[in-house]
């Protein structure tokens, strides 16, 4: 999960050949002169992701209180500074210029953007969601781990009412869904979103019932009881980052917290967090992989860019895109099961009575089940075609807060033949809400397409299997820089893709991938 990168964070909150390399310079004297203005508003920005990094890793519980007021008072400043009539001007006149560079419109862009938005919202709706928020995500907490809906239920159901409100002064068309799914994933509708799971649906629920039927690859598997000691996974997990050249220390740094997540405080400080719950050890394994697939995108993008508006990644489902790329393509693989299997055989003992392949198998279980950041690759979407069908039906008034616990739960069995027991099985599970990130769940299939996308372009130009194999990581990552992450936010996302990979968010290659992978 990305915690600070929607291009709106406090609401939570030339063609080019690839094959040529392309210096980023800021030419026009207007753009110079509101990159100057932008540093105090991206310093704004960095002191706000540490103290939500903070929140969610060390802050003692009760100093939600006075992080709350901070935060929403920091929020209103990032408002108050983006608003200046000086700075508003400078972004509008550098909009009438001709002949700016692709990073220059691109800045220009992603201003004119939170520009709208700062100006649609007004103050006491932008400082209250950000309270209301910083104290539901301890709330939730708390209600997830005692089951208690009712303690959590008046802080979603303002968080709702809220970005409502939100979706109204920005602006929507045909559903109030658009305005806030544009926060994440810059011009996407209700429509697209629909359409997109309408055509997925029956493809995901005819592969579920073939690969659970085959029997093939396990509905379940005994190393998913067995207990381990945290101090050998945080070892594990280590030394993958390792593998991976992920510079803890450096740039980077591992914690844990209770839901995974990661954030960045610019360029050069991206924080990951996984948790060890002491048994099922691929759970936090690959929460770790999933939350460097994020890091990585921040890492790679092109130092020129720090302290711009576009020295960020371009949307939440191009950085979903990253994670689940590396957590199942690369992680899932049978190349990486056997490039890992040493380092688990020497810290878990217990995985020293199964073979390669049967790490592989637990690694790939299929099943219908409760829990999404648990879900397998096959059933995973149908976790987020729940959410955001809830999520619409919220925004449209159709249903209430008190309705979501029982609908939840026979979405559940209608779309996966299963039905939860408690609050923290079924509506409490994910962290999401508390914190107002209505419409970001849509951006997780978003991801799981472009990392089908991206496997398939890059296998034409690299041998894929033979690098995660043989440990050559950097082969991958230098692929993925030179596509997608260098870039920061310059174009906007479908341009991205576009330019890069040759078209759009593309469903075909997730289904083609999932099908050659468990049905092969």
């Amino acid at each position: 999960m990305l915690f600070s990168l929607m291009r709106y964070k406090y609401l939570f909150i030339p063609q080019v050949s690839n094959n040529i390399s392309v210096k980023i310079v800021f030419e026009n004297p207007l753009i110079k002169e509101i990159l100057e203005k932008y540093r105090l508003i991206w310093a704004i920005g960095h002191a706000s992701s540490l103290m939500g990094w903070d929140s969610e890793t060390y802050m003692p519980m009760e100093g939600v209180k006075d992080r709350a007021v901070a935060r929403a008072e920091i929020s209103l400043l990032h408002q108050q500074l983006i608003l200046k009539p000086e700075f508003v001007e400078l972004v509008e006149k550098a909009g009438q210029q001709e002949g700016l560079n692709d990073f220059e419109k691109g800045v220009v862009r992603v201003l004119q953007r939170e520009i709208k938005i700062m100006k649609a919202l007004p103050p006491w709706l932008v400082a209250e969601l950000s309270k209301t928020t910083q104290e539901a995500m301890v709330v939730w907490r708390e209600a997830k781990s005692k089951n208690d809906f009712n303690m959590f239920k008046p802080y979603l159901a303002k968080i709702f009412d809220l970005s409502r409100k939100a979706a109204d002064y920005i602006g929507w068309e045909k559903h109030p869904y658009d305005a806030l799914l544009d926060m994440y994933e810059e011009g996407l509708k209700t429509s697209d979103v629909v359409n997109l799971f309408n055509g997925l649906k029956p493809s995901l629920k005819h592969l579920i019932v073939k690969v659970t039927t085959a029997g093939k690859y396990p509905r379940e598997h005994e190393l998913e009881k067995v207990p381990y000691e945290p101090s050998k996974m945080e070892a594990v997990n280590r030394k993958i980052l390792e593998f991976f050249n992920f510079p803890l220390g450096k740039r980077a740094r591992l914690d844990v917290s209770a839901h995974p997540f990661t954030i960045d405080m610019g360029i050069h400080d991206v924080r990951i967090t996984t948790r060890y719950e002491g048994v099922d050890f691929k759970r936090t394994m690959y929460s770790v992989i999933h939350e460097y697939g994020h890091a990585l995108y921040q890492l790679q993008i092109d130092p020129a860019l720090s302290y711009t508006p576009i020295g960020s990644g371009v949307s939440l489902g191009v950085h979903e895109g990253q994670s689940r790329f590396w957590e199942n393509i690369v992680g899932r693989s049978m190349s990486f099961t056997e490039f890992i299997y040493p380092v688990l055989k020497e810290h878990l003992e217990f995985v020293r009575k199964y073979t390669p392949e049967e790490i592989y198998y637990y690694f790939n279980t299929v099943r219908p089940s409760l829990i999404r950041v648990d879900a397998d690759e096959v059933t995973y979407n149908m976790h987020i075609l729940l959410r955001a069908e809830l999520e619409m039906l919220m925004l449209n008034n159709e249903i209430k807060v008190d309705d979501l616990p029982e609908l939840w739960n026979s979405k559940m069995d209608e779309l996966l033949g299963v039905k939860p027991k408690t609050y923290g099985e079924g509506v409490l599970q994910d962290i999401h809400w508390s914190m107002g990130s209505i419409g970001y769940f849509p951006t997780y299939t978003l991801g799981n397409l472009l990392s089908a996308q991206m496997k398939d372009a890059m296998s034409r130009e690299i041998k894929l299997e033979e690098a995660v194999r043989t440990g050559e990581f950097n082969r991958i990552q230098e692929w993925q820089k030179e596509r997608i992450h260098k870039w920061g936010a310059t174009y906007p996302p479908k341009q991205l893709l576009e330019k890069m990979l040759g078209e759009p968010y593309n469903s075909e290659y997730l289904v083609k991938y999932l099908s050659e992978k468990y049905l092969s």
